[in-house]
């Protein structure tokens, strides 16, 4: 494995980046390798808040800070709630790639995971006329192919990775010259770990409250400015779409959105400034077992 990541220089003079991203799961969560959870009725609702209720209200914050953000968005969501993705895209938001059907890429083989990702091409192609630059992995968990199928298939970048403060070019294969932008993030960062209890599918039944939530994250986002970092938040509109929760998103907004030494961006506008900056590709090797 090649040293961390070193510090990036960020656009304009700034410190640090930060990006507000969202996963746009909706029913596919909770569908794939269990397909039987369709037939309850509740827990499809607690999902179709998302694009229903949860997309609308968090595109009406992003546009009150005019922040543009990135909606990961798996393609049976695009296929089931066209309108709400063509809505993201109208807004002038990013549109990336989240698989088909949330598929686990650790979970299938080669073939599987390259149909995946084709189909979900597919479906944003046909939904939303576009054809995605960005990757994020269904449960964060990128397979040791993934670089090299995302990298065949053209894509810029993925941001599923949890090895570095800043984004940094990804070598495809150990010592490579080829390589795709990899946006790293983190568990803390997440709002499922926070806020998802769907009986016998996932979560404890402990449910934070918002105002904790949003202190975790900024804390988070502070000690990313400090060290120059690149801070990128997920959310589920299904979850963070909710009213207590976007309150808590909405102030939190208001204070990265006002740190004068932040440029807050979509991951595509990140990773094509990355890009610009030609470091050399980090190579990281499969531990051997």
């Amino acid at each position: 494995m090649s040293a961390p990541a070193g510090p990036v220089a960020w656009p304009d003079g700034n410190q640090a980046a930060a990006a507000f991203t969202f996963d746009v799961d909706a029913e596919s969560a909770v569908l794939w390798q269990a397909p039987h959870n369709a037939h309850r009725m509740s827990v499809m609702s607690h999902q179709a808040y998302g694009p229903l209720v949860g997309v609308p209200r968090l595109l009406r914050l992003l546009d009150r800070h005019a922040i543009q953000s990135t909606f990961f968005v798996p393609g049976y969501t695009a296929h089931r709630y066209p309108h709400v993705v063509r809505d993201i895209v109208a807004a002038g938001h990013e549109v990336a790639h989240h698989g088909y059907l949330h598929e686990q890429p650790t979970a299938v083989d080669a073939a599987e995971e390259a149909a995946n990702l084709d189909r979900g091409l597919a479906a944003l192609e046909e939904v939303a006329g576009i054809r995605p630059v960005g990757y994020r992995a269904p449960m964060w968990d990128l397979s040791w192919r993934s670089p090299s199928l995302l990298a065949e298939r053209g894509f810029l970048y993925d941001s599923s990775l949890m090895d570095a403060d800043v984004p940094y070019e990804l070598a495809i294969t150990p010592g490579a010259a080829r390589s795709i932008v990899e946006i790293p993030i983190h568990w803390a960062l997440d709002d499922w770990e926070q806020y998802c209890y769907l009986p016998d599918i996932s979560g404890s039944g402990i449910i934070q409250t918002p105002t904790a939530v949003r202190e975790l994250w900024q804390s988070e986002f502070e000690g990313l400015r400090a060290a120059g970092g690149c801070w990128v938040l997920t959310n589920h509109p299904f979850l963070s779409g909710r009213t207590s929760r976007a309150h808590q998103l909405d102030q939190l907004m208001a204070h990265v959105s006002a740190c004068p030494d932040v440029w807050v961006a979509s991951l595509e506008d990140i990773a094509r400034h990355v890009r610009t900056l030609s470091l050399p590709p980090r190579s990281i090797d499969m531990p051997e077992t």
